[in-house]
């Protein structure tokens, strides 16, 4: 890699706010997702602030590097601030969960808790194939939004399955009715419903959020905690 990856990390750890009783030497690092900075994590940072966590909001360069070098800078730097605690959990928005998959693929985690993916492209997405020739898609998205193909021979369909726990949200609304065609129904405007699926998940539930705010929704919040203490998802009605 030529260029040395800048990365910021925004650690809120408040102890006056942790109960015993629910947590303890425990911290989540969360990863946003492709052209989205940290911000876009916030309330999700703040809400597991409040609940004992220790929280790393990692900010990276989603669209100046690979994915695989993405995944190598900015889990591992995390990692390093954390790396006190007993437990390590990770929430992820769309192309962060691949970059989790990535690195659990070359590391062995011995303190790995929990994953929460929402919105990921597990077996990449069918925007990326339809635009990625269009130009300033790559200006736009970089390389790691070229390598989220939904080909069988793309970086997330060579990843394999999931050898940890691993929850994953996925949305059925969207505000994006031009991308939404592109895909198969149902979606959250930039993946599908199927492509979030993956082999050897603990649990995954569809719920009617999009994908660009599903961070920021109180109930898939609410879900996000709910997986990591329990390890499942609390029912949702149809």
């Amino acid at each position: 890699m030529k260029q040395a990856l800048h990365l910021h990390f925004s650690s809120r750890f408040y102890k006056h706010m942790v109960k015993s009783e629910v947590v303890k030497n425990e911290a989540v690092i969360l990863l946003h997702g492709l052209a989205r900075n940290a911000s876009s994590m916030h309330k999700l940072e703040k809400a597991l602030v409040k609940q004992g966590y220790e929280v790393v909001n990692v900010d990276y360069p989603s669209t100046k590097h690979d994915i695989e070098s993405l995944a190598e800078w900015s889990i591992g730097n995390a990692i390093q601030t954390v790396q006190r605690q007993n437990t390590i959990h990770f929430v992820t928005h769309s192309m962060g969960g691949i970059l989790v998959r990535q690195f659990l693929r070359k590391h062995d985690m011995q303190n790995l808790g929990r994953v929460v993916m929402l919105g990921p492209p597990n077996s990449g997405s069918e925007v990326v194939d339809i635009l990625q020739n269009l130009p300033g898609f790559k200006t736009v998205n970089g390389p790691a939004g070229l390598q989220l193909s939904a080909t069988k021979n793309s970086l997330p369909n060579q990843l394999g399955p999931a050898h940890f726990e691993v929850g994953i949200i996925a949305g059925s609304r969207s505000i994006n009715l031009v991308l939404s065609t592109m895909l198969p129904e149902p979606n959250d405007g930039k993946v599908s419903v199927q492509s979030s699926k993956l082999e050897g998940m603990t649990d995954h539930v569809v719920m009617p959020v999009t994908h660009t705010f599903m961070m920021r929704n109180t109930a898939v919040i609410e879900q996000v905690i709910a997986f990591l203490q329990k390890g499942a998802f609390d029912k949702v009605e149809d």
